[in-house]
């Protein structure tokens, strides 16, 4: 089963649905095949959370499985302290979460694919162009 990660361009900032599924992964529970959804403040903030360099840390997580943040660092050919900041703004969102593996702390990703929904804003239909 894929797992999706629905990111939408909100002004709300509940991520209670996404918190949920992380919980019930947690405890071995099965989810709902909807997606979990987080919505992201504004466009601006979309832009910074989902900038190339944080795709290319998402990919390398999910591609390699590194066991701490130095190892991701390396596999990236990145300075730590670099992707340590970047890596906790995407544990602030939500995007990753940390697993205790000794002293280390792995970064982990738990879904598979990200869908985005950017609203450009609201108009009304007209029924010749629907």
């Amino acid at each position: 089963m894929t797992l999706i990660l629905h990111v939408e361009i909100g002004t709300t900032t509940d991520h209670s649905d996404l918190e949920n599924s992380l919980a019930a992964l947690d405890v071995g529970e099965d989810i709902d095949p909807q997606p979990a959804t987080l919505s992201i403040e504004n466009l601006e903030t979309f832009g910074r959370v989902f900038r190339p360099t944080s795709l290319e840390l998402l990919k390398a997580i999910v591609e390699n499985d590194p066991s701490s943040i130095r190892e991701l660092a390396r596999m990236v050919d990145r300075h730590p302290p670099e992707v340590t900041t970047k890596i906790n703004e995407l544990v602030d969102y939500g995007l990753v979460e940390f697993e205790r593996d000794g002293r280390a702390k792995r970064p982990v990703v738990w879904y598979d694919e990200i869908d985005v929904d950017i609203r450009l804003g609201h108009r009304s239909v007209d029924a010749t162009h629907a």
